[in-house]
């Protein structure tokens, strides 16, 4: 007898597909000219800022409106990410920039993944319950390490910290989203 199909882990694989699609996207968008760097880096968020909307608008009984906020909020924990990466990078002395590499990945993932996930649990429909994003908020941060393999192996059309940091937020995001639907 066959084990009944989960089409909960089959969503959750297709999150995680989307979100490697967009993390290809993101680093081909650092390349169009013509836009200024600080609308560039707003930018490169608009892909996966577009799987968060659809993931807000389908994984929960949020109004149209918190998606599109949902979508905001996660242009502005990319900023922030970038920003944060930027800042610690800066002002770590040590020599070995694959040592600054990792510590500032790990910050700009912290950064973006904390960001996004106070932002989308203060929607309406949203868990409310801290321990619902700590594996997005533990995701993103590890995830972030990756910046330092992106500039050991000096990628710059592709990348390897965009997809792995999206797919597995977007999973960690649609857990949350579904523990809230499935404890109300």
């Amino acid at each position: 007898m066959a084990a009944p199909h989960d089409r909960s882990r089959d969503g959750l694989l297709k999150t995680g597909a989307a979100g490697v699609g967009t993390g290809i996207l993101t680093p081909l968008i650092d390349h169009i000219n013509g836009a200024p760097a600080d609308l560039r880096i707003a930018l490169l968020a608009v892909p996966f800022a577009l799987l968060v909307l659809v993931l807000i608008q389908i994984g929960s009984d949020n109004p149209r409106w918190a998606a599109l906020a949902g979508a905001v909020v996660t242009v502005i924990a990319f900023v922030w990410a970038v920003s944060a990466a930027v800042w610690i990078d800066g002002r770590i002395s040590v020599s070995e920039s694959a040592v600054r590499n990792v510590l500032s990945g790990l910050a700009g993932g912290f950064v973006g993944s904390g960001t996004l996930a106070f932002g989308v649990s203060l929607l309406p429909a949203s868990p409310r319950d801290p321990l619902a994003w700590l594996p997005m908020l533990v995701t993103g941060t590890s995830a972030g390490a990756l910046l330092a393999l992106d500039d050991a192996l000096n990628l710059d059309l592709v990348s390897t910290l965009y997809p792995v940091w999206q797919a597995g937020v977007a999973i960690c995001l649609a857990m949350a989203l579904r523990r809230r639907t499935q404890s109300a």
